[in-house]
């Protein structure tokens, strides 16, 4: 009970910081969105090494319907500025969930949550910098090469954690497929469903690698 305690009381301080940021220093809603997506994100990655499977189903739901109001009375604007945050974020909070039922391996649930916090993140940051000179249309979204990249390349590393870390063994699956596979799926998912397609299909390929 203590450590989902200070499980939601570590998400809500980053969700403060993030409003805090984003309303008194008015820095770009974007920024702020992705540093809630990845500090958390990858804070919860590391849920299932101390909190069991129910109480990660239980704060999924807990954090879909902070979300879902949030929407509905504009509280935290810092996470869904614009429609398409709105939806990602909500996925984002229902994949916590689904991750925990579909996988009930705590390294097959990090790396997914990793994959999506961290490397989504990273492309996200690095296209905003570094992409208006790579820029290319999916279903009507732009993307950029440049961010796109540093997905790829982020998702290597995290697949390379993965094995290190974790008892998975090298393998093209997990060091080849996976991370184009997460590149992919994160390009395909418009409009903030790459928040719920990519983790889940992760999570199928490494459990059905391990």
């Amino acid at each position: 009970m203590l450590w989902t305690v200070l499980a939601v009381l570590f998400v809500f301080c980053i969700l403060v910081l993030a409003e805090y940021a984003s309303r008194a220093k008015r820095i770009h809603a974007e920024l702020t969105r992705k540093f809630v997506h990845m500090s958390v994100g990858a804070f919860v990655a590391f849920w299932p090494f101390f909190l069991t499977w129910r109480e990660i189903e239980l704060l999924s739901l807990a954090f879909f319907a902070v979300v879902a109001l949030s929407v509905k009375f504009n509280i935290f604007r810092s996470i869904h500025a614009v429609q398409r945050n709105m939806v990602g974020e909500l996925l984002f909070a229902m994949t916590i969930g689904f991750l925990a039922l579909l996988s009930r391996n705590e390294w097959v649930f990090l790396a997914a949550m990793l994959n999506l916090s961290l490397a989504d993140g990273m492309a996200a940051i690095v296209g905003i910098l570094w992409g208006d000179n790579s820029q290319y249309k999916v279903f009507g979204r732009t993307k950029s090469r440049a961010g796109t990249s540093a997905f790829l390349v982020t998702s290597l590393l995290i697949s390379i954690f993965y094995v290190a870390a974790g008892p998975a063994s090298a393998s093209f699956t997990v060091l080849v497929l996976v991370p184009i596979i997460a590149t992919l799926a994160e390009n395909v998912g418009v409009n903030g469903t790459d928040n719920l397609v990519m983790p889940l299909l992760l999570a199928l390929v490494l459990t059905g690698s391990a």
